[in-house]
C-alpha cells in the first residue's frame, strides 16, 4: 500500500465516525500528515452546522501543538468552497498553510463541484485526486444520490423467515429474526436521515420507529405515507423528537390543524389516482435533507415503491425456519407473467448475523448515477 492510500484509509477511518451524525452533510474524515509522514491532526465531519473535517483535524493539530504549514491534508471529499452554516474549508486550509490536499472524489454539490480543488490550486496548494474516491462515495451514497439524482437512496428493510414471510396469517410478527438482526436493524435506522413507514403499520402496531438499540447522538426523521390522514392523534411516531412527515392526499382541515398541533408536518401530495404521489414524495424528502431513506413499511406500501421503480437497495434478515402458507409476503406486486419481469437484483454483502442471514442487494443498475 503507498503511503497515500495508507493516509486515505486513515482518513476514511475518521469518516465513518461520523455515520450516525452528521447528515444532511456528508460523512467526511480529515488526516493531516507532516513531512516526515507523521499524523499530525484528524478529524471528522461534526453535526450539521457544526465543523467540517477539514477544521476538526486543523483543531486537532492546534491542540497538541503540531504545525500545519507546509503538511498534507488527505480528505474524503472536495473541501467546500460555499459559504453555508461555516465558512468554505478550502479557506481554512488555505489559511492555516497546508502544502498538499490529497481529496478522494470531486464533491458533487452543485456548490462545490471541483471549486474548492481550483480555489486550492490557485492559491498555491498542491492538489491531488485519489485514492480512496469508491470508498468515500459507498460511505456517502444517499449524499450522492440527492445531489445528482434530486432523491435520497431508497433502503427497504424487512425481516421474514427463508420462504419471504413477515407476519402470520394472524397478524403475528414479532419475533421472527434474532436480536441479534434487530440490534442491527437499529443501527441502518440510525445511519438514516428519514425513517418512512406507511399507515397501515401504524394502525396494525403503533412502532416508534426510532432508534433504540444502538447508541446515537440523533434521531432519524419519521415519515407516513396516509392517503386518508387516518393516523391516530396517539400514534407514537407523532412523538419522534426530530419531527414527523405525514404525506397525505386529504382535505381534512380539521385533522390537519390537530396534527399540526402535535408538531407534525402535513404535506398533500396526490397523483391522478388518488393515492400519494411517491416520486414526487422522495423528491420532497430530498428538498428537505434527506439523503438515505429507510423504509420499513408493510408489503402493500413496499410492493408500490417496487412496482414504481423507487427501491435502491434492499436490507433483508432472514431466519432459518420456514412459516409456510397464508401468511404476509415481503411486498405485495405482481402476479408476474414471465420471469424476466421480475426485480433484478445483485448482492452488495451476504452474511451471518447470530443464527440468521442478512442479505444487502441493490437493483440493478440503481447505483450507477
Amino acid at each position: 500500500m503507498t503511503p497515500s492510500a495508507h493516509f486515505m484509509n486513515k482518513a476514511l477511518e475518521q469518516a465513518a465516525q461520523a455515520l450516525f451524525l452528521s447528515s444532511p452533510n456528508p460523512r467526511v474524515g480529515c488526516v493531516i500528515v507532516d513531512a516526515s509522514d507523521r499524523i499530525i491532526g484528524q478529524g471528522f465531519t461534526q453535526q450539521a452546522g457544526g465543523p467540517h473535517a477539514e477544521v476538526m483535524a486543523l483543531r486537532d493539530a492546534a491542540a497538541k501543538g503540531n504545525d500545519v504549514r507546509g503538511a498534507t491534508a488527505y480528505v474524503t471529499l472536495e473541501p467546500c468552497s460555499h459559504h453555508g452554516r461555516t465558512g468554505p474549508c478550502c479557506d481554512a486550509l488555505i489559511a492555516a498553510g497546508i502544502g498538499k490536499v490529497v481529496g478522494a472524489l470531486t464533491d458533487p454539490n452543485p456548490q462545490v463541484a471541483g471549486q474548492g480543488f481550483a480555489r486550492l490550486r490557485a492559491a498555491g496548494v498542491d492538489v491531488e485526486i485519489g485514492p480512496g474516491g469508491a470508498e468515500s462515495r459507498e460511505l456517502n451514497i444517499g449524499f450522492f444520490s440527492r445531489m445528482i439524482r434530486g432523491t435520497p437512496w431508497v433502503r427497504m428493510k424487512a425481516a421474514s423467515s427463508l420462504d419471504g414471510v413477515t407476519a402470520l396469517h394472524n397478524g403475528q410478527s414479532q419475533w421472527i429474526t434474532s436480536a441479534a438482526a434487530r440490534a442491527e436493524g437499529h443501527a441502518w435506522r440510525a445511519r438514516a436521515c428519514t425513517i418512512l413507514t406507511g399507515i397501515g403499520t401504524v394502525l396494525e402496531d403503533n412502532p416508534r420507529m426510532n432508534v433504540r438499540d444502538v447508541d446515537t447522538p440523533r434521531q432519524p426523521r419519521i415519515a407516513v405515507v396516509d392517503s386518508k390522514l387516518e393516523i391516530p392523534l396517539d400514534a407514537h411516531v407523532l412523538k419522534a423528537p426530530s419531527g414527523c412527515l405525514i404525506y397525505t392526499c386529504s382535505t381534512k382541515q380539521s385533522k390537519i390543524e390537530a396534527l399540526q398541533a402535535l408538531g407534525a408536518t402535513v404535506i398533500a401530495m396526490p397523483n391522478a389516482a388518488g393515492k400519494v404521489d411517491l416520486a414526487a414524495m422522495l423528491r420532497d424528502l430530498a428538498a428537505r435533507g434527506t439523503n438515505e431513506l429507510h423504509v420499513e413499511a408493510g408489503f402493500k406500501l413496499n410492493g408500490s415503491l417496487i412496482r414504481e421503480g423507487l427501491v435502491d437497495e434492499l436490507l433483508f434478515y432472514q431466519a432459518p425456519k420456514l412459516l409456510g402458507t397464508g401468511a404476509m409476503g415481503i411486498a405485495n406486486f405482481g402476479p408476474l407473467d414471465r420471469l424476466d419481469q421480475g426485480l433484478p437484483l445483485v448482492f452488495h454483502d451476504v452474511a451471518r448475523l447470530g443464527p440468521d442471514l442478512r442479505i444487502v442487494a441493490r437493483v440493478q443498475g440503481r447505483e450507477q448515477f
